[in-house]
């Protein structure tokens, strides 16, 4: 009997978590690219050189969107942003993210989706979370979107810093969720590219809620201290 028919035969060595690939030529889609959120991504992403398409329900929105980031940055309609994008970022507001999706389908079919939709409400307390019947927004994503590799990331970063073009670096990991590990190497990687940002595998899709919901306790920490505050991972 030989050493691996035994059973004892050496496992391989463990994947570098931080062995990232190169996305830099990767061409990113920002569905709500007109929004605060969906601006600030396409501007950093589009700083850091990579190839940026903002998409909006009206393509004349997007394109003038486009003229004021500049950077090669190219503004069109939601189904063509879709279309020509590797990997496409949902930054459109809760409250269109179904309808946005469910119309999307098609054209986001077989392309790394990357949620960044926070289900929020807000009353004279303050922000709080909701709870989507799918559980969270990125499995609402997942479900409306069965072709599509989804994943979850970006949801605590500030809108403010990020359009900022005074600051370099954004100083915030962000919490990466998804089911494969290829596809959430990918958004980490992409992470990375922005100067100050680290992307942190945080889990699969079922624990988007608690990392969505948390933006509601940001909110109430930038309010109390006029802050922006972001988030950092200890000890990894």
């Amino acid at each position: 009997m030989t050493t691996n028919d035994s059973g004892n035969a050496a496992k391989p060595p463990a994947r570098d978590p931080w062995d990232l690939p190169d996305v830099s030529g990767l061409t990113i889609g920002v569905l709500g690219g007109t929004g605060p959120q969906g601006r600030g991504l396409a501007y950093r992403f589009a700083r850091a050189g990579q190839k940026v398409v903002i998409g909006s329900r009206a393509a004349d929105r997007a394109e003038a969107a486009a003229a004021e980031l500049g950077l090669g940055v190219e503004g069109t309609d939601n189904a063509e942003c879709a279309r020509r994008s590797d990997v496409v970022i949902v930054a459109v507001p809760w409250d269109g993210h179904a309808r946005t999706l469910e119309s999307l389908r098609e054209e986001l079919a077989g392309k790394l989706v990357v949620d960044c939709v926070n289900p929020l409400g807000f009353d004279k307390k303050g922000a709080y979370a909701l709870k989507p019947e799918e559980g969270s927004a990125a499995e609402q994503a997942a479900a409306l979107l069965p072709d599509s590799r989804v994943t979850a990331a970006f949801h605590h970063l500030s809108a403010v810093l990020l359009q900022d073009a005074t600051i370099d670096e954004i100083d915030t990991d962000v919490m990466v969720l998804g089911e494969a590990r290829a596809d959430t190497d990918i958004v980490q990687a992409l992470a990375g590219r922005v100067p100050g940002m680290r992307g942190v595998f945080a889990g699969r899709l079922r624990n988007a809620h608690q990392v969505e919901s948390l933006v509601a306790n940001l909110i109430s920490v930038n309010r109390r201290y006029k802050a922006h505050a972001g988030l950092r991972t200890t000890d990894v």
